[in-house]
């Protein structure tokens, strides 16, 4: 990702609202063909930064921009190259979902032949061939999120804006959803930014997160970079049968713990690198049976916490 240039970047960007400060001088890059993830719990300001990405609110303070173009001073150029969905997607429910896909091809201009060239492209790239010609007032709530992915892509746009594009879906239209998702940015090289509090499938599809507090951007950055700690220090979570005395050597023995404790019934193993590859194939060397090898921290839900307790 290191060689993408930057799409999206504000420098600052702060909202307030008399005396409470929604967005406090937030300073955020986002790379083009990335799928980046603003999390954080309602109220934390990610609403309210998008809605100044998308000009639609102006900030207090500092600014942003969106592919070169000032967000507040020409929201008409960014209009031009974004396509945003929010939190609850409004569809005319009388109409069916190829009419309403194609009221928004003529509210953008695009012309009467593309438009239906595209609607037949993207009902069927999000599954809806066999509801395209109902009303909406008949979909469930995953339908309309998969119709609401069509009509954001209807003109065609750089940069796709998703506000919690899983709020209120089952899982297995959740699955499909973020699918379709990560499509946009592997297949289509467009840039997706999605707000959301549902951090297991955002660790499926971002390339990178960013920890949303109380206005503030408290962390940002991959799994990988996210899950160290300020010292360094990485927290092996390991368990082998038989448990016995000599597991007990094995692990204290190991070039590069620096720490070695019980918790419950598996080691905790403090070290600055990487020592999952090193104990597995040591202990299995030696017969014992592997249960559990897993570095604490190492996923979204462990350093939500970690980050938010760390904050508060």
């Amino acid at each position: 990702m290191e060689n993408k240039n930057c799409i999206i970047k504000t420098e600052g960007l702060t909202k307030r609202y008399g005396s409470l400060t929604a967005v406090n001088g937030l300073n955020l890059e986002i790379r083009e063909g990335e799928v980046f993830g603003l999390l954080g719990p309602n109220g934390a300001g990610k609403t309210t930064t998008i809605l100044m990405l998308l000009g639609l609110t102006e900030p207090t303070g500092g600014k942003a921009s969106i592919s070169g173009f000032n967000c507040t001073r020409e929201p008409i150029a960014v209009k031009r190259i974004v396509g945003y969905m929010p939190d609850n997607v409004g569809f005319y429910g009388d109409m069916t979902g190829r009419e309403n896909l194609r009221f928004t091809g003529a509210l953008n201009g695009v012309s009467k032949e593309e438009t239906e060239k595209r609607i037949d492209s993207l009902i069927a790239r999000v599954g809806l061939q066999h509801a395209a010609d109902r009303r909406v007032n008949t979909y469930s709530r995953g339908m309309k999120q998969r119709l609401g992915i069509a009509d954001v892509l209807m003109k065609d746009p750089r940069v796709v804006i998703l506000d919690e594009p899983t709020l209120g879906i089952d899982p297995e239209g959740i699955h499909e959803l973020m699918a379709l998702i990560r499509q946009l940015a592997e297949e289509d090289g467009r840039t997706v930014l999605l707000s959301s509090h549902q951090l297991y499938q955002v660790q499926q599809i971002c390339d990178r997160v960013g920890i949303f507090v109380k206005g503030s951007l408290i962390a940002c950055g991959n799994l990988e970079e996210l899950s160290r700690n300020k010292s360094g220090v990485r927290t092996l979570e390991f368990a082998a049968q038989p448990d016995d005395e000599s597991l007990n050597r094995l692990i204290r023995s190991l070039d590069g713990a620096q720490d070695v404790r019980r918790e419950k019934d598996f080691y905790l193993i403090d070290s600055t690198q990487d020592l999952r590859t090193d104990l597995a194939k040591a202990a299995l060397e030696d017969g014992y049976a592997l249960c559990l090898v897993r570095e604490r921290g190492g996923d979204l839900d462990d350093i939500y916490r970690s980050y938010f307790a760390r904050r508060e």
